[in-house]
């Protein structure tokens, strides 16, 4: 049962994690562009173009494995570090290969197919086992050596 039940806990998770990153992401660059415009137009001191982009990929980057760890703990889940860390990076790697849609007008959106893949490859990371990957990743201990002749 919990097999069977917790990618679908992760799917549902990680659909959550990429609208709340998502909206993060594009908010924050949205943000960036009104300061930009603004200190173009002579207001106030504003953030420049490049600490706007900053601000954002690090904001989407913090809220996914938060997103992530808290949806899947609340749901009753454990030993959540692959699902967290594959969830995380997949969703790096769509921002980093969709961010020119974003970058180029406030309110673009992230292709769809991008979006939809991270939720996927994050329910079929949390089908791995840990304990599994764990045993075979442990060390054997090496046999204590033979006693001292005489001894």
């Amino acid at each position: 049962m919990t097999t069977v039940s917790r990618p679908f806990k992760a799917l549902a998770v990680s659909s959550l994690g990429v609208a709340a990153s998502h909206l993060i992401l594009s908010d924050t660059l949205y943000l960036g562009f009104a300061g930009q415009a603004s200190a173009t137009l002579g207001g106030g001191p504003a953030y420049s173009a490049d600490q706007a982009f900053t601000t954002a990929l690090v904001n989407t980057a913090l809220v996914m494995p938060l997103v992530l760890w808290i949806g899947l703990r609340i749901s009753g889940e454990r030993r959540l570090w692959l699902t967290v860390t594959t969830g995380t990076f997949a969703w790096i790697c769509a921002v980093w290969n969709g961010v020119d849609h974003l970058d180029d007008a406030p309110g673009a959106l992230l292709p769809l197919r991008s979006m939809l893949l991270v939720a996927a490859v994050t329910a079929v990371a949390s089908l791995i086992p840990t304990s599994a990957l764990r045993r075979a990743t442990r060390r054997r201990s090496a046999p204590p050596p033979p006693p001292a002749p005489g001894a």
